[in-house]
This record gives C-alpha cells, sequence and structure tokens, in this order.
C-alpha cells in the first residue's frame, strides 16, 4: 500500500473542483519532457474517463519519442496555435498546471494563465512552488508528477478510472525522469506503483523501446560529435563539460529531443560526479546539470545560473553568448570542489 502523502484536505477540494467543472484545461512547462507530457496526458485520460471536456496546452514542441502516447497528437501547441491556446484557457472552468512551480515555465502562456477565470489546481514535485493556484499539492521528495498522478487519483479513490493508456503515461513519465529507474528512484513506492500499472495491461519494455530505441540516425551521429570532440573533463574537480553550439547542431538535421539524455553520459565515467551539457539555442543558451551522490547540481544552477530543479538533476539558461556561457561555469567550478567528493 502507499503511504498517504497528499492531504486529505487537498484531495477533497480538488474532488469538489473536479464535480464542479466540466471545462478542463492541463498546462505544463516550455520545453515539455517525458514527464511532463506523460504527467499531462495521464491526468487528461483519467478526466476524459470522468466525462469532462479536457484539452492538453503546451508552450512548444515536445520530442518526438513520446508522439506514442495516445491522443499526444490532440495536444495544443501554443507556439503554433496562439489564438486557440488563448482561447480554450480562457474558457476553461479549471485549470491543471502540472509539473512546474513557477509561472515563468511557462513562457509566453504566462500572462494568460495567471489572468485566466479559472480555478488553478497545481501538481508537481519542484522545490519552492510560487503561489499562484487555488490549491497547490507540491512534493519534492517524489520522484516525479507522473508518480503524483498516480498518487492523486487513488487518494481520491478512483484507481478503477485509470486506463491503459492512462497508465502507460504515467509509466513513460516516471521512467524518464528518473533516467530509466537509475536516479531518484530508490523508494519502494516506486516499484509498487510499476505493478499496479503493469496490472493494467501496460508493456514496460515495449515503453522503454519507444523512448530510448527510436532514435534517428543524425542523433546517434551527434552523439558519436559530441563524446569524441565536445567532451571536456575536469579531473581535479571530477566534472565533466559537453558543448554544442548552434551552428554544430544544424549540421546534424535537428529534431525536438535530439540532444536529451546526452547529459547523462559522463556519468558513467569513473569519479566523474557531475556533468553538465551547454547549447546555444537561438535567442539564449540552454544548462543542463545531472550529478550523482550527494553534490547539489540544483544549487549549482540556482546560484550560477538562475535556475533550478533536483538535487541530481537540474536546468538552468544564460541570456549571452555561449562563450560568456561557458566562461562562467568554469570560473564557478573551483567554489564546489568541496561538494565534489
Amino acid at each position: 500500500m502507499l503511504n498517504k502523502i497528499i492531504a486529505e484536505e487537498s484531495i477533497q477540494k480538488a474532488k469538489k473542483l473536479i464535480d464542479k467543472n466540466d471545462k478542463i484545461v492541463i498546462v505544463t512547462h516550455v520545453s515539455p519532457d517525458g514527464d511532463a507530457i506523460g504527467s499531462s496526458l495521464a491526468l487528461y485520460h483519467f478526466l476524459t474517463e470522468l466525462g469532462k471536456q479536457v484539452n492538453v496546452i503546451v508552450p512548444n514542441e515536445f520530442p518526438r519519442f513520446l508522439n506514442w502516447m495516445v491522443d499526444a497528437g490532440e495536444i495544443i501547441l501554443g507556439d503554433r496555435s496562439p489564438e486557440i491556446a488563448q482561447e480554450t484557457i480562457e474558457a476553461a472552468e479549471l485549470i491543471f498546471c502540472l509539473d512546474f512551480n513557477d509561472l515563468k515555465r511557462i513562457s509566453q502562456l504566462e500572462s494568460i494563465v495567471r489572468e485566466a477565470h479559472g480555478k488553478k489546481v497545481m501538481i508537481d514535485h519542484h522545490p519552492s512552488p510560487e503561489n499562484f493556484c487555488d490549491l497547490t499539492i507540491s512534493h519534492p521528495e517524489i520522484s516525479s508528477t507522473s508518480e503524483l498522478i498516480f498518487r492523486f487519483i487513488c487518494r481520491m479513490g478512483m484507481f478503477e478510472y485509470v486506463d491503459k493508456p492512462c497508465a502507460e503515461c504515467i509509466y513513460a513519465g516516471m521512467m524518464t525522469d528518473t533516467g530509466a529507474f537509475t536516479y531518484n528512484s530508490n523508494s519502494p513506492a516506486i516499484y509498487y506503483i510499476i505493478g499496479e500499472l503493469l496490472e493494467k495491461g501496460i508493456n514496460k519494455d515495449d515503453i522503454h523501446s519507444k523512448v530510448y530505441d527510436s532514435c534517428s540516425k543524425y542523433r546517434v551521429r551527434l552523439q558519436g560529435f559530441i563524446l569524441h570532440e565536445k567532451m571536456q573533463l575536469f579531473e581535479e574537480y571530477k566534472t565533466s563539460l559537453i558543448t554544442l553550439s548552434l551552428e554544430e547542431h544544424k549540421k546534424f538535421n535537428p529534431q525536438k529531443g535530439d540532444t536529451e539524455g546526452f547529459v547523462n553520459i559522463p556519468l558513467s565515467i569513473e569519479n566523474i560526479v557531475f556533468s553538465a551539457f551547454i547549447r546555444e539555442e537561438k535567442d539564449m543558451v540552454r544548462l543542463s546539470f545531472r550529478s550523482r551522490g550527494n553534490f547539489p547540481a540544483n544549487q549549482f544552477a540556482g546560484e550560477i545560473f538562475n535556475g533550478g530543479g533536483h538535487l541530481n538533476a537540474s536546468g538552468g539558461e544564460f541570456y549571452g553568448n555561449l562563450e560568456d556561457a561557458i566562461a562562467l561555469f568554469k570560473a564557478a567550478l573551483p567554489r564546489y570542489k568541496h561538494l565534489l567528493i
């Protein structure tokens, strides 16, 4: 059995909001990952089973290796259909904010959601949530927002409404946010949940294959390039750095999500504790950080790049050129040497 992490008061308030409102919108963060899409579509399937009118809206495109999820094609992309996204959010009676804790994380949808008249519910596992919702369910100790969605549904006593597509989405979100259960995944509850999802008919091996074994040849070649040409090791600091310019990326016919997971690879090197991936995008530089053990990747991200996230998985943004971001990263390493043990 699962421990009842979500407060009963929150569960009852959420149930009343769901019972009362039929037009529901689910929103998740910019550049949505597996947990963002998995949790959003899982909640979408659950609410649809209850007879609700549900739309999922994301700020921009998500990786193609998530397209297999049932009804992924129904997701509204805010950057491609801005008028539809705005009209749908404004008409919503209830808005679920999943897998983000700050409205800045939904980019151009921020002001629309903030000003929307519908009641707002946050379900998230990132620390220090912004106070913008009528109900906030925030548990940073939980591995993924998808796990929280499972717990949320069960705490309402509605597990019977979890169908196979819903279960598949929950599993995919949990799997991707723990690196296929290789970090932040020591809780026995995770494996209890997986057992329950298997009872719903999911094929976890097939889901793993769809996510991790459906790479394009361009991604594989890009991976070879960055590991051979672009990876630097700072052995004194037990740190790895991968950098990628926009021009370098363009040579490999880039697609959304084709660099997903690259930051994890150097952690397989002996004595590497901290891994960073700094890549140039059109108007900014994006940074991804991963760590092993107790090194606080989120502290580094927050203090140096105004980012955040979890202990072993975090990120940030830098509004300048790639060279300056790299220089800032290197200059910061000595400050954290005492933590790199």
